[in-house]
C-alpha cells in the first residue's frame, strides 16, 4: 500500500510509510470510515487522513492525522498567528521608517508615475541597500509562514474535527514542538505508539455530517483512480 501512496501521490516512501501506519491505528482503535487526503471544512487544508469512529447513542468521533517525516515539515506548519502577527507589524513598522528616511536621502528613487509628486512610487529595489534589503526579506518570510505555515493552529481553531494527531518517527519527537492540543503517535518497530494524548475539542453536527461526506467522497476518488475511471467517463454518463 505503501508503494500504492508513493506512486499516485508523489510523495515519498518515509511519508506514505507514516500514512500506512496512522490508518493502521486508526482502524485499531475503532475508526471504521477513513479516508486519505481529505479536503477539511471551514478551511484551506487537506488531512493526510480524516477519520471517523461511530460512538452509539452519540453522534461520533471525528480525527485528524498529520503525517510529519522531517523536522523542517513539521516546524512550517506549527507556526502561532499571534506571535508571528507581532512580529510582522514590528517588520512593517521598520520598513515604513527606512521608507521615509530612504525618500529624503534618495529623491531620485521618486518614479514620477502620477502627476501629484505625494502620491509617486518609489523604486526602494533600486538601490543595495542592505538593511532595507534584509527587512523585505523578513517581511516575506513573515507573510510567508503567516498564511501557509499556522496549518496546526488553524484545524484546532476552525474544530475541524473533535481530536488531532500529529504521526512522527521516533527520532524527531520532541515534547516543546508538538502542537497545543495536539496527540502524537510516534512511530517504533513498525507501528504507533501514543506518546501524547490530544485534547478533545467539540464539534457541531453540521460539521460532523459534512466531514463524513468529505471521508466519502475521498474514497470515491481514490476507487475512481484504482479502476481507472476517469472524471470524463462519469460526466459523459451523466448527460
Amino acid at each position: 500500500m505503501a508503494q500504492l501512496l508513493n506512486r499516485s501521490g508523489g510523495e515519498t516512501a518515509a511519508h506514505a510509510r507514516l500514512k500506512r501506519l496512522a490508518l493502521i491505528w486508526a482502524q485499531q482503535n475503532g475508526y471504521s470510515a477513513c479516508g486519505l487526503e481529505v479536503t477539511l471544512p471551514k478551511c484551506r487544508y487537506r488531512a493526510d487522513l480524516a477519520a471517523y469512529r461511530p460512538d452509539g447513542r452519540q453522534s461520533g468521533v471525528t480525527a485528524i492525522f498529520e503525517c510529519k517525516q522531517a523536522l523542517v515539515d513539521l516546524r512550517r506548519d506549527n507556526g502561532s498567528t499571534s506571535t508571528t502577527t507581532r512580529t510582522l507589524d514590528k517588520v512593517h513598522e521598520r520598513r515604513e521608517v527606512l521608507e521615509r528616511n530612504l525618500r529624503v536621502h534618495y529623491p531620485a528613487l521618486r518614479a514620477g508615475d502620477t502627476l501629484f509628486a505625494e502620491f509617486d512610487s518609489h523604486n526602494f529595489e533600486g538601490i543595495d541597500h542592505r538593511g532595507y534589503q534584509q527587512v523585505v526579506r523578513q517581511l516575506r518570510a513573515l507573510q510567508n509562514r503567516l498564511f501557509d505555515g499556522t496549518k496546526f493552529e488553524t484545524l484546532v481553531r476552525y474544530r475541524c474535527a473533535n481530536l488531532f494527531f500529529l504521526v512522527l518517527p521516533n527520532e524527531l519527537f520532541r515534547e516543546p514542538e508538538i502542537p497545543i492540543g495536539w496527540g502524537a503517535l510516534i512511530e517504533s518497530n513498525d507501528e504507533l505508539i501514543l506518546a501524547r494524548k490530544p485534547i478533545w475539542y467539540e464539534t457541531d453536527k453540521e460539521n460532523q455530517i459534512s466531514f463524513l461526506q468529505r471521508i466519502a467522497r475521498a474514497g470515491t476518488r481514490s476507487l475512481n483512480r484504482t479502476l481507472d475511471i476517469s472524471f470524463d467517463m462519469v460526466a459523459r454518463n451523466r448527460s
